[in-house]
């Protein structure tokens, strides 16, 4: 049986190229059962359409970054190997969109969410999410750069991550990337980034697993764990006073806890 042969689309090229690098990572995961039934409970209040779960991580986790500077920190290999501490994050956010006759995986940068509020970065997914790969900054960029010739990409993809002045504006200081939605979960993704965030599928009672997939040679393992507990409170408190502030946000039942 003779196979056909299946050209390089230019998103395939653009997975191979960020795989060429995370591979060159020494990344660790970390991972730890978040108890989210007060966030949960906020969000259901909500009318539609609800922030979808990674815009409540993605704030929740920058507002983490902002306590703990190694969140914010990279590996850099030009002119000489060092780390560089941003002094906001950037996240990477990756989202399936259809390419042509392929279901296709980019991202969009989310630039310090820290300081947006949650709507903003809610409505920031869902464009991407739905509107035309061309009507996309970041799509454009990833795309144009997947159609350059691999030498010239894997260059401009060395500099981007190695020069402290590019990496954290381009590239992004932490990514984020989750699949729960299909029910099922990933559990150690790669990427050249110092953190990605996973998540797993929320269950009945609130409680869903949480990965921080980190770059040992930034931080160790006892950060990415006090990260975790701090990413779970951060989400019970801040994120959901802000879901409960929400316009058209219905009061919640007594039995719910605070």
């Amino acid at each position: 049986m003779r196979g056909r042969k299946v050209p390089w689309s230019r998103p395939r090229i653009f997975v191979n190229d960020l795989l060429h690098f995370a591979r060159r990572v020494p990344s660790i995961p970390v991972q730890r059962l978040c108890r989210l039934a007060p966030v949960v409970a906020a969000r259901s209040t909500l009318p539609a359409p609800r922030p979808p779960w990674s815009a409540l991580f993605v704030k929740a986790y920058a507002l983490v970054a902002e306590e703990l500077p190694p969140l914010r920190r990279a590996y850099c290999a030009f002119p000489r190997p060092h780390l560089v501490e941003y002094d906001r994050s950037v996240a990477a956010v990756a989202v399936e969109r259809d390419w042509e006759d392929e279901k296709a995986v980019l991202t969009i940068r989310i630039k310090h969410p820290a300081r947006l509020p949650l709507s903003a970065i809610a409505e920031r997914i869902r464009q991407a999410q739905t509107a035309p790969l061309d009507q996309i900054k970041d799509f454009r960029r990833t795309l144009w750069l997947s159609g350059l010739p691999r030498p010239l990409r894997r260059l401009l993809w060395w500099l981007s991550l190695n020069c402290r002045h590019w990496r954290g504006n381009v590239c992004g200081t932490f990514g984020l990337s989750s699949y729960s939605a299909l029910g099922a979960e990933s559990l150690h993704p790669l990427s050249p980034l110092t953190v990605t965030l996973n998540y797993g599928v929320i269950d009945p009672q609130g409680c869903v697993p949480v990965r921080l997939i980190y770059d040992h040679r930034v931080f160790d393992g006892a950060t990415a764990a006090r990260a975790l507990q701090r990413l779970e409170e951060m989400l019970n408190t801040r994120i959901r006073s802000e879901l409960l502030a929400w316009p058209g946000s219905e009061p919640l039942p007594a039995a719910i806890p605070a």
